[in-house]
């Protein structure tokens, strides 16, 4: 049996990652890395022209190389010091490439020809923050015209700055700005709560801690840190407690709070996440990431990253969202450098050192990947992640025996599963699937879908295996079908549709969904391959033929490429609703 293992995709991003970094927002040696995506791996070597240091920035741009795009617009600029257009996108890759202090200087000359970017205001008042210029910084957020950034961002920054300048009655002022509109309230409470606690004004930062508690229905994790430091320092540890507990609640796989808890446990004091104005900027630059990145602007949201890093370079929750951006545009090297960094005794270590071991293997370097995750089970025994990652990473790489073993440890780790655990379920039915141990991968599949009865990508796999094996047919048609209202533009699915139908021997019904998935998924061979069959099946054989070689063409795996080869020759071996092969 032919099944694509990408028909659907396993854990897409790591499962503590993905909930570490949503619950953070409201929100290897570098020097020796390459990033994965160059193709050549040298430094970028300008021109000698503007136009064609212009150009090969816009293409290095494009391609997501921040430190090329900079390079050949500060050598266009050298030619062309007053063009705004070099300016502007100058800063802006220099700050993409995390080069802020340059960045600063660049948007200063740019601000001085035109005045109206607010993105770089920001730059430039970030500079003025990290070398202790609130004042400056002050006058440079109050001339930022009006943008989508100053409905939420500028207002928390400028407050952080007057905080920084010794005005803490200006700093209330400027957050009121927000504290009108329903969308950004939370915001204003929570930094009123963190401002306050900066100031040394305990009884208003334990009002505003309460408020934007209260205003959660469930309390992301950066607001439960804080507000549960807050608790605990003005003599509230119950509240703490039960804020932690909350929190827990609805995350019990989280570890990172497990040192406020040991605090507790010891009665130790707890000490400042923010100790002053310049880590309270920080905090709001990693609010702005998150909003924005949230809006899909992933550009100016890890431009908002960098620039938080700037001010607070050892800030873990910043480090590894800013990371995971980078891992997004398959900058694994930079990611990694980023990972490296996070201080070992921060509880996001582990999570940063998994995500290390996952770029080391896109970047072509399992050996290495493998032995680090091996190292953090015997490190971690009752740590399911790094063994579920290894499992993932022989899973991709098509060693299923093997990913099945590493799974079957994961799982002895979890224990008493529960409906979180359906992706675990998930990935190891693949896994075992493609091993040949039908029986309990089926098993697995029906569990997982137990616990996420609506489950897409499962019920297509489960549903699309027994359309491959000849069996449960009709209940695979209802299953598939159910997929598609959840996921209507998944080639894969659509194409699963069209293949249960050919099986029933529905030929005109089966050709209909099948040049609808060819139409989403041109590239997949086992696609074509089906297509070519349904023709076949309705008396259309050339465009079977046409539709075969193209599926012979797109790199199919061993077994069809031969089915292929075959088909081109004598046509079709069996009748439509034959038993498989």
């Amino acid at each position: 049996m032919i099944l694509r293992s990408h028909r659907a995709p396993g854990r897409a991003r790591l499962l503590r990652v993905a909930a570490i970094v949503a619950s953070l927002l409201v929100a290897c040696s570098p020097d020796a890395e390459v990033d994965a995506k160059s193709t050549a791996g040298a430094a970028a070597v300008p021109g000698a022209t503007v136009t064609g240091n212009y150009l090969a920035a816009r293409h290095a741009r494009t391609e997501g190389f921040s430190g090329d795009a900079a390079a050949f617009l500060l050598a266009a600029l050298a030619k062309s010091p007053t063009d705004p257009v070099l300016l502007s996108r100058a800063y802006l890759a220099l700050t993409l490439d995390g080069r802020v202090g340059e960045a600063a200087d660049v948007a200063r000359r740019y601000l001085e020809v035109d005045s109206a970017g607010a993105l770089a205001h920001i730059v430039v008042a970030v500079g003025d923050i990290r070398d202790g210029r609130y004042k400056d910084a002050v006058v440079r957020l109050q001339k930022i015209p009006q943008s989508p950034l100053s409905a939420f961002l500028v207002p928390v920054l400028q407050a952080w700055a007057e905080l920084g300048a010794g005005r803490p009655e200006a700093a209330n002022t400027s957050l009121e700005r927000l504290r009108g509109n329903p969308p950004t309230a939370t915001l204003y409470e929570v930094h009123a709560a963190w401002i306050a606690d900066v100031a040394g004004n305990d009884e208003a930062a334990l009002t505003h801690a309460r408020a934007a508690v209260q205003a959660q229905g469930e309390p992301w994790l950066r607001l439960t840190e804080l507000a549960g430091g807050i608790f605990e320092r003005t003599g509230h540890p119950d509240e703490a407690r039960a804020l932690y507990k909350a929190y827990l609640d609805q995350h019990p796989d989280s570890v990172t709070l497990a040192p406020a808890q040991d605090r507790l446990s010891a009665g130790k004091a707890s000490p400042r996440g923010i100790a002053s104005a310049r880590d309270g900027a920080a905090e709001a630059l990693l609010d702005g990431a998150g909003i924005v990145g949230r809006q899909n602007n992933r550009e100016t949201a890890l431009a908002l990253g960098r620039l938080g890093l700037y001010l607070r370079p050892d800030f873990p929750a910043l480090q590894l969202l800013v990371g995971d951006m980078l891992e997004e545009g398959e900058h694994y090297a930079e990611a990694n450098t980023l990972y490296e960094a996070i201080d070992r005794a921060s509880p996001l270590a582990a999570t940063a050192r998994i995500g290390i071991a996952r770029n080391l293997d896109r970047m072509d370097r399992f050996d290495e990947a493998q032995a680090m995750l091996r190292q953090m089970a015997v490190q971690r025994p009752n740590d399911s992640d790094p063994v579920g990652e290894l499992g993932d990473m022989l899973r991709r790489r098509e060693r299923f025996p093997e990913a099945v073993s590493a799974y079957d440890d994961a799982v002895a780790r979890i224990g008493t599963l529960e409906p979180r655990h359906w992706r675990i379920l998930y990935a190891r039915g693949i896994a075992l699937e493609r091993s040949k141990q039908w029986p309990r991968a089926e098993a697995d599949f029906r569990k997982a879908l137990e616990f996420e009865p609506d489950q897409p990508f499962v019920l297509n796999y489960l549903g699309y295996s027994w359309v491959e094996q000849g069996q449960n047919l009709e209940q695979a048609e209802a299953m598939i079908r159910k997929a598609i209202e959840l996921q209507p533009n998944d080639g894969y699915i659509i194409d699963s549709l069209g293949w249960v139908l050919f099986r029933l021997g529905r030929h005109d019904e089966a050709v209909e969904h099948l040049e609808r998935a060819v139409e989403l998924r041109p590239e997949d061979a086992a696609i074509n391959d089906h297509l070519g069959d349904a023709y076949w099946a309705v008396g259309r054989q050339r465009e079977a033929r046409f539709q075969w070689q193209a599926a012979l063409e797109s790199r199919p795996e061993p077994e069809l490429k031969v089915a292929l080869e075959r088909k081109l020759q004598d046509g079709p071996v069996r009748a439509a609703n034959a038993e498989p092969q």
